[in-house]
């Protein structure tokens, strides 16, 4: 045997084991400092990127999730201290790449099986144009989609937080029919909470105002299609008797007498600008809009909606009321073979998805002038502490051509004959419908900005 044959093999072979081993060990520790002191150079190497990429990120804006706020904890009351963001495209995109923040106006719509939080049954605020189930329509597809933004989850409108939140104070919708249509929606889902108190309304219902008295909310609508003083010689069903006298240098009375009671406002303009119009500046007549035979210059709706909307902004800014201002922008419509006029009708049953329909040549028009008057004025509005938020509800309303009344804008338009020629409707949304998911929007970016 191996030992036998040499009597100090057994002594030599512990040391040599015993070098062997502290050998073994000095050279894990030093590779093991090595590769230690790499990973770290390899951290303070990479880390000027990782803060370049992050350094506009506000320390705050993730501390608490919104899910765990408690109702009532944020108070939205308008103050001086706040200060107006731009939420249109350049901006929403700027928030995705520096902080990860969602764009809530470009996704797609998705289906949600779960559907609206209320029915013509629970809600007892539904215009009759816009109760499409009570009028006959057959169908209910278009009641189970939601609004999926890119790159985000859109939580769905929870309408006892949005009371807590807004207790002991007013909020507007100022515009057109939209408008109230958009006021009818939010009131449906309030009413699973709370039923409102309607205290108000003009002769002809169109501007009306609600009262919550278990959290003393007001909420209010102030018809005013122009949104600046204008003479109307139309009737209800939109037979005008002549030409529309409109003033593109005097805010409308209806809402800038009662602007300093409202706490928040959504304020919109539109289609009626599309309408034949004289246009009056210092109490002259300065041009016209479609106005053949009149001898005046054309000026276009493009002018008039410009100045008015900078007529508009300037007030917001100069005002010393420090409202939370939603600014929504044009509603496109869904005419196929014709107008509201001539036959038009709306027949789609399910949503567009992006790229299968482009916007109307008006419709770009309309928003482009919006989007750019309304970075001017986010930007004056920042340096005077005003809130102004975006609410641009345009290309995804786009995208839902299925969610109209259509010809269920009456009572059983079918039920005498079959095939009756009715006036359909192809502008206004049923409720419920997607409208109602532009009330998702509204409280996600009042809750987003107040976190911020």
């Amino acid at each position: 045997m191996w030992s036998d044959s040499n009597p100090f093999s057994l002594t030599k072979h512990n040391h040599v084991f015993v070098k062997f081993a502290v050998s073994f060990l000095l050279i894990g520790l030093a590779f093991r400092l090595l590769v230690s002191d790499s990973i770290r150079f390899s951290s303070v190497v990479e880390t000027p990127s990782i803060e370049q990429m992050t350094k506009t990120e506000s320390p705050e804006a993730n501390t608490l999730p919104i899910e765990e706020e408690e109702p009532g904890a944020i108070d939205f009351a308008a103050n001086e201290n706040q200060t107006a963001v731009s939420n249109d495209s350049a901006a929403n995109t700027t928030q995705i790449s520096e902080t990860g923040e969602c764009d809530l106006f470009t996704g797609d719509w998705i289906p949600d099986p779960s559907g609206p939080l209320y029915d013509n049954r629970s809600c007892l605020a539904i215009e009759g144009h816009q109760n499409c189930m009570k009028n006959g329509r057959a169908d209910s597809g278009y009641l189970y989609w939601r609004w999926n933004p890119q790159g985000c989850d859109l939580p769905m409108f929870n309408p006892k937080k949005f009371l807590d939140l807004m207790r002991d104070k007013s909020w507007a919708f100022i515009g057109d029919s939209i408008s109230r249509n958009h006021v009818q929606s939010l009131l449906c889902i309030l009413s699973q909470v709370e039923q409102a108190d309607e205290v108000y309304h003009d002769e002809e219902y169109r501007s009306k105002i609600w009262h919550f008295p278990g959290h003393n909310f007001t909420l209010s609508v102030i018809w005013t299609p122009f949104l600046t003083k204008a003479d109307i010689f139309e009737d209800m069903n939109g037979v005008s008797s002549s030409e529309i006298q409109l003033h593109l240098d005097v805010l409308d009375n209806k809402w800038i007498d009662q602007y300093r009671n409202f706490d928040y406002a959504v304020i919109a303009g539109g289609k009626w600008f599309l309408k034949t119009a004289i246009y009056l500046e210092n109490n002259s007549v300065a041009g016209c809009h479609y106005c053949p035979g009149k001898n005046l210059t054309e000026l276009g709706f493009d002018y008039a909606y410009r100045k008015v909307l900078q007529l508009i902004f300037d007030f917001i800014a100069r005002s010393d009321h420090r409202a939370f201002i939603f600014f929504r922008t044009t509603t496109p419509d869904h005419f196929e073979n014709g107008e509201w006029f001539s036959g038009g009708t709306c027949k789609r049953k399910v949503p567009f998805k992006e790229g299968e329909i482009d916007m109307r040549d008006v419709d770009e028009t309309m928003r482009n002038i919006e989007l750019e008057e309304f970075d001017k004025a986010a930007a004056l509005g920042s340096e005077k502490g005003v809130t102004l938020k975006l609410l641009d509800t345009t290309r995804l309303s786009l995208l839902r051509p299925d969610g109209h009344p259509g010809p269920y804008r009456q009572f059983q338009p079918f039920s005498k004959d079959k095939n009756a020629k009715v006036q359909n409707d192809c502008l206004h949304w049923c409720l419920p419908g997607p409208i109602d998911s532009w009330n998702d929007l509204v409280l996600e970016i009042l809750v987003n900005s107040r976190l911020r």
